[in-house]
């Protein structure tokens, strides 16, 4: 465990000291705090339905198995196909086996998608991967991790990402935003049209319908799952709620802490297209993907939801409006956690990557100062959680 602290003691330090980091970060909380004063001030009713969402989400975690259940079966009676993956290697194996080899598949962002390094494993399989949003796209490029749940390349400021274009596509490219987001709408389209496969998760799901969820703003999500005649959802079975109303509260919760008073798109996705214009016969793969197909990944949220002491963890709707609040995360970025970041980002990836000794590093890098849980919706008592797995981890318990 020395070695993993010593090593993990060099990257906060080195990002403490990266001037694109502070840059970037001291931008983006300024931004993120005068639009979601802003935003609240005109939606003052959201406090209140982020309470009645606590209510949703708790529920749900304690019905999670009968609404996978139902889930499954909307899927299949909507005409896609449903899978449940136990573990990392599972889910990996059943997407595999999905899309094949020597395939092109365009990728929304996707948290769930970062736990698995979906993407890497894809193309050591033998396929070529392109994610649409702009900051992991500018990640693939720069060959870097995510620092943000929403905003992963937030750690890289406008200059460097026009180095890296630059560099990408063989011609110079101004450090403006605006040019740089042109340039790569113009060499996605393509992409989006020629791809085999589109890949997806979900903000949430209703258990009743089959409905899945998905907000977003810069419409790569749309294309990704609408062009392509294959549409794969991997999506963490902690996102089933019971209903399509209360999944559309949770969801109008979701974007309005993540800053958004409303989003520039809500896609909600029940199975592949479909028509009955002629004769009302019902007939599927009309526009859209001819097939569809979800996997509901476990890898380890059934452990956290069965334990009292960390089952407040799965409500966590990943706005990502805690990080903004962490003292530790405004100057190290997401070089505090791994897949998941910040305070409660090391309660996951305790369960979903790594374990106690594998997290210690990050366990004891939490301040535990409270200023996330008084921006948090759904109030998840990160510091106590934090406690816990400090206690846990000096007793020698294990966690897997």
């Amino acid at each position: 465990m020395r070695k993993e602290f010593k090593e993990y003691s060099k990257e906060i330090d080195r990002a403490k000291h990266d001037e694109n980091i502070r840059k970037a970060i001291s931008r983006a909380v300024k931004a993120y705090r005068e639009t979601t004063d802003s935003t609240m001030a005109r939606f003052p009713h959201t406090p209140d339905l982020a309470a009645e969402v606590r209510e949703i989400k708790s529920r749900s975690v304690a019905q999670r198995k009968e609404l996978l259940a139902q889930a499954m079966e909307a899927v299949e009676r909507n005409k896609g196909k449903a899978f449940y993956a136990k573990d990392k290697h599972e889910a990996l194996v059943m997407a595999a086996e999905i899309i094949g080899q020597g395939k092109t598949v365009v990728k929304g962002k996707s948290m769930l998608g970062e736990e698995l390094h979906l993407r890497e494993y894809l193309e050591e399989v033998g396929n070529e991967v392109w994610e649409t949003d702009l900051g992991e796209f500018i990640l693939q490029l720069k060959k870097d991790r995510p620092m943000h749940i929403l905003s992963p390349a937030i750690h890289v400021p406008r200059e460097k990402v026009a180095e890296i274009f630059t560099q990408f596509f063989g011609k110079e490219v101004e450090p403006d935003i605006a040019k740089e987001v042109s340039i790569v709408r113009e060499f996605m389209r393509e992409k989006y049209f020629t791809a085999d496969v589109g890949i997806s998760s979900a903000n949430v799901v209703a258990a009743d319908t089959g409905a899945f969820v998905i907000i977003e703003n810069e419409g790569n999500v749309r294309l990704s799952t609408a062009a392509p005649p294959v549409h794969l959802m991997i999506v963490g079975t902690e996102k089933l709620v019971p209903t399509f109303q209360e999944a559309m509260k949770v969801a109008e919760v979701t974007w309005r802490y993540a800053q958004y008073g409303v989003p520039s798109y809500v896609n909600i996705v029940t199975g592949p297209s479909k028509t009955g214009d002629i004769e009302k016969v019902t007939t599927y793969g009309a526009h859209g993907p001819k097939k569809f197909y979800v996997i509901f990944v476990d890898n380890g949220r059934e452990k956290m939801a069965e334990d009292d002491d960390f089952k407040q963890a799965s409500h966590c709707l990943r706005c990502g409006g805690c990080m903004y609040e962490c003292p530790v995360f405004q100057i190290t970025a997401g070089t505090f956690g791994e897949t998941y970041l910040g305070g409660i980002g090391t309660i996951w990836n305790v369960f979903t990557s790594g374990g106690l000794e594998a997290t210690a590093p990050q366990i004891h890098t939490c301040l535990r100062c409270g200023r996330c849980v008084e921006r948090c919706p759904m109030q998840i008592d990160v510091p106590n959680m934090v406690g816990e797995l400090r206690k846990r981890l000096s007793s020698g318990e294990v966690i897997d």
